[in-house]
């Protein structure tokens, strides 16, 4: 018979579970920000120890014994309870399908992976990384084959990052995706070409960079009482309670916008991250319900408001104030034209809206043949080379610039990257709820004032946590399932329309 006691013991054992993964979370961050070099292995021993010692607490006897008292009569708990067993339970049971043995190697992997992609990267060398490549590959077929045998390995897979989402589905809903935005992407591209964006001057301090986006920051509602921002290889977002959110970006003293979206989409996590109700926290109703949900609010700030007109028609003045010297000379309708360059390119993060989703497409398609055995890591070079020519009719000059560029699969994180295109999709149904519900949705944007966009998202996403999965969420939220449509419009209606 369950009480409260053991529902007590449960959530503290699985606190305790959070506070190991938010320890290894913080290793992690401080590996990618501020460790030295030389300390590379003996952090990756660190991480994977942490690792374990979180799954073997959280996959223990002990642990199921407080499930089966506690599901057994989880009619009598509250709703929040009943949401946060079922969902704990869930993740439990994926957990207790992988041994101990595997947690460790890959998180061991992991770590070494990581420092050899950051040398190959510097180097230009994908063969110093192709073996770990090779190594988390197979690492990630055999914890595909504990999660669920039945699965194709892929499958498998993306359940870590899209819940209750297929690859077939993925498939389907990416070749509507390239169907309509290929075409799409050349009328726009030749629709721009008579006005080309003006030309952006290089020698843009880094001071002034960083200034300029912590300010952007602090004015979408990030609290730097409760976070702050770093500076990494690659722009990523961690929280280690909903009092402690990070975000890091990238300068370039070339130009200025590639470190201000990094921020601008970082910080759309973290506002989510920050946006937790305060009693969830240290459990999983403190969490999305998938990574495409958390994209979708990076992508809404990055995109749907950081290049929206409304936005430069505020934030120029605020631009020149920061550069006077080398963008004093620039209106607000030159930012804005400079921010929504239509031309195809070779690095997924600095690519436009009309292109981004086909960096995607090729990543999804290349991971799906990896997985299904139709590609060896060896000729992923190759093949990417081929694909950005055939999507985007681009030559990738090296893989530093190619296969290189992210730091997914350095971290293992296969069937990651689907999310970052349905995050797209759901932004844009989300964007046209919000349009609709809040009044003056672009006056307020083009005054400066975000709280009212930033309290209708806490309303009706952040503060839900992992209480719905991704699509009765959406449904909830937008009124509707989900589609292709609502982005397909949301790009005519910005880049066909005549100015």
């Amino acid at each position: 018979m369950t009480s409260a006691n053991s529902l007590d013991q449960l959530k503290a054992r699985l606190r305790d579970v959070h506070h190991l993964r938010a320890a290894e979370a913080l290793l992690s961050w401080d590996q990618e920000v501020y460790m030295p070099p030389k300390g590379a292995a003996a952090r990756g021993a660190q991480i994977a120890a942490l690792s374990a010692q979180a799954h073997t607490l959280f996959t223990a006897p002990e642990t199921g014994a407080l499930f089966d008292s506690c599901l057994s009569e989880q009619d009598r708990c509250t709703p929040d309870d009943r949401a946060l067993l079922q969902e704990a339970f869930y993740e439990y049971n994926r957990a207790v399908r992988i041994p101990e043995s595997l947690v460790r190697e890959f998180a061991e992997a992991q770590s070494a992976a990581y420092h050899a992609w950051l040398e190959a990267r510097k180097q230009d060398n994908f063969p110093l990384f192709l073996p770990h490549l090779e190594k988390l590959i197979a690492l990630s077929k055999k914890q595909a084959a504990c999660l669920n045998p039945e699965l194709p390995p892929y499958d498998a897979l993306l359940e870590n990052y899209e819940r209750g989402i297929s690859v077939d589905e993925v498939d389907s809903i990416f070749s509507l995706l390239e169907k309509e935005q290929t075409p799409l992407l050349q009328e726009i591209t030749e629709m721009k070409a008579s006005a080309p964006p003006p030309v952006i001057p290089e020698g843009w301090e880094i001071e002034a960079q960083r200034r300029f986006t912590e300010q952007i920051l602090a004015d979408m509602g990030f609290d730097f009482e409760a976070g702050r921002q770093d500076v990494s290889a690659h722009p990523f977002t961690t929280n280690f309670s909903i009092g402690d959110v990070r975000v890091t970006t990238r300068y370039s003293e070339k130009e200025p916008f590639s470190a201000l979206f990094s921020s601008i989409h970082e910080g759309g996590h973290a506002l989510y991250e920050q946006g937790f109700q305060e009693k969830d926290e240290g459990t999983l109703l403190a969490a999305a319900p998938s990574l495409g949900i958390h994209e979708s609010q990076s992508r809404l700030w990055e995109n749907m408001i950081g290049r929206s007109r409304a936005f430069w028609s505020h934030y120029g003045a605020v631009f020149r104030a920061h550069f006077p010297d080398r963008g004093g000379h620039l209106s607000d309708e030159d930012l804005y034209r400079a921010v929504n360059r239509v031309s195809p390119s070779l690095i997924r993060v600095d690519a436009d809206e009309c292109s981004y989703n086909l960096h995607v497409i090729i990543r999804f398609q290349i991971e799906k043949a990896l997985f299904n055995g139709d590609l060896e890591a060896k000729d992923v070079p190759a093949v990417w080379r081929e694909k950005m020519t055939d999507f985007l009719g681009v030559t990738v000059p090296d893989d530093r610039q190619g296969c290189l560029q992210d730091i997914h699969w350095s971290h293992g994180a296969f069937g990651y990257f689907p999310t970052y295109a349905l995050g797209n999709l759901y932004a844009a149904c989300i964007l046209e709820k919000a349009e609709s519900e809040i009044e003056g949705f672009y006056e307020k944007i083009a005054s400066g004032q975000f709280q009212p966009l930033l309290h209708w998202l806490r309303t009706h996403v952040h503060e839900k946590g992992r209480r719905a999965l991704t699509l009765p969420l959406l449904t909830e939220v937008c009124g509707k399932t989900p589609e292709p449509d609502s982005f397909l419009r949301y790009l005519k209606n910005k880049y066909l329309a005549a100015d």
